[in-house]
C-alpha cells in the first residue's frame, strides 16, 4: 500500500479534527487539494509538482485543521504555537514517564508502602509536567515577543508524517495504558514481599514469589518492564518499523521464556506459599500449570505477531 502526499496531508490534518467531523473534513480537503492541483497542472506543471505546490500553498496541516474547526492558535501566537505544542508533547511524553517510573522504583526499593510509592511517583510526575509546561511556555512566549518576526523554517510537504496504524490519540492511549500496567506489575512484585494472605509461624507474610529470585530473575523482569516502557515511548513517537517489531519479539521472549522455565521447574513460586495454599490441589496441579503456560505463550506470541502485522501494513508490504 502506497500513499500520496495528498493522502498523508489529509491524514495529518484530520488527526486534530473531532472524530465525528473527520469524514466531512477529509472530503472537503481532498476536493480543495484536487481543485488546486488541477489548476496548477493547467499551467503546465507535472502532476507531482502541482500536488506539492498545492500542499505547500495550503500550509501546515495542523494549522489548516485548526482554522477549519474554528479553533484559533492564540495561546502563544500563531507563528510559534504549533512548534511550542509539538515540542511540549514530545518532552512530556519522555520526561514524565521516566521520572515517575524512577521515583516509583526508588521508593519500592526502599521498602516504602506501595500506596505511598505510587502517590509520590504521581506527585513528582505532576510537578515535572507543570514545570516543563511553565518554563517551555515562558521560553516560547519570550521568543514570540522578542525573537524573529517569522519562523526561521517554513512548512513544506517534506514535513508530512508517514501514515501509521491508528490515530495519534489511540497510540497515546496505548502508551499510557502500557506505562500504567507495567507500573502496577512492578508495584505488585514489591507489594507481595510485605503483604500476603498467608503468614509463617512468626506471623510474617509469606511471599508469593520465590525469595531466591531477587538475586537475579526479579531484577531481570523489572529491567524488561523498563525496556517495555522505553519501547512504548519510541513506538508512540515513530510508529511501527521492522526494528521495533524485532525489539517487541525480543522483549516478549525475554519475559516468556524465563517465566515458563521457572514455572515448570518449580522455582517461580515460593514453596512455603504453595504449602500454605495446600498445593497441589489433587489432580488439578498439572492442569493449572499447563493452562498458565499456554496463556503466557499465547499472549506473548500474539503480541509479537500483531507487531509484525502492523509493521507490514505500515511499510506497505501488506494491504
Amino acid at each position: 500500500m502506497t500513499t500520496t502526499l495528498a493522502d498523508r496531508y489529509v491524514w495529518a490534518a484530520g488527526r486534530s479534527v473531532p472524530e465525528d467531523q473527520r469524514a466531512e473534513f477529509a472530503r472537503e480537503l481532498r476536493e480543495r487539494i484536487g481543485d488546486a492541483t488541477d489548476a496548477l497542472r493547467e499551467t503546465g506543471l507535472p502532476a507531482a509538482d502541482a500536488e506539492r505546490a498545492a500542499l505547500t500553498e495550503l500550509g501546515d496541516p495542523a494549522a489548516l485543521a485548526a482554522s477549519w474547526a474554528d479553533r484559533p492558535l492564540h495561546l502563544i501566537g500563531p507563528r510559534y504555537f504549533l512548534t511550542w505544542w509539538r515540542t511540549l508533547k514530545l518532552v512530556l511524553s519522555i520526561a514524565v514517564p521516566i521520572v515517575s517510573g524512577a521515583v516509583l522504583l526508588a521508593k519500592l526499593l526502599a521498602d516504602a508502602p506501595v500506596i505511598e510509592a505510587l502517590m509520590d511517583a504521581l506527585g513528582v510526575g505532576f510537578n515535572v509536567a507543570m514545570g516543563v509546561a511553565f518554563w517551555m511556555t515562558l521560553a516560547f512566549a519570550l521568543v514570540d515577543r522578542y525573537g524573529e518576526k517569522e519562523p526561521a523554517e517554513q512548512w513544506t510537504p517534506d514535513k508530512l508524517p508517514e501514515r501509521k496504524e491508528g490515530s495519534g490519540a489511540g497510540e497515546l492511549g496505548e502508551l499510557i495504558a502500557s506505562v500504567v500496567f507495567l507500573a502496577v506489575f512492578a508495584a505488585l512484585i514489591f507489594w507481595q514481599r510485605t503483604t500476603s494472605v498467608y503468614t509463617d509461624a512468626a506471623g510474617d507474610p509469606i511471599q508469593f514469589l520465590n525469595p531466591d529470585l531477587w538475586s537475579f530473575w526479579i531484577p531481570w523482569f523489572l529491567g524488561v518492564a523498563a525496556l517495555e516502557v522505553l519501547f512504548g515511548i519510541v513506538l508512540y513517537r515513530r510508529g511501527w518499523s521492522w526494528a521495533l517489531a524485532i525489539w517487541n519479539i525480543a522483549l516478549n521472549a525475554a519475559f516468556a521464556i524465563p517465566v515458563i522455565w521457572l514455572l515448570r521447574s518449580g522455582q517461580l513460586v515460593d514453596d512455603a506459599y504453595l504449602d500454605a495454599a495446600g498445593w497441589p490441589w489433587g489432580g488439578a496441579g498439572d492442569v493449572i500449570l499447563t493452562i498458565v503456560t499456554i496463556a503466557v505463550v499465547a499472549a506473548t506470541a500474539w503480541d509479537s505477531i500483531e507487531g509484525v502485522i502492523k509493521t507490514a501494513r505500515a511499510s506497505g508490504t501488506m494491504s
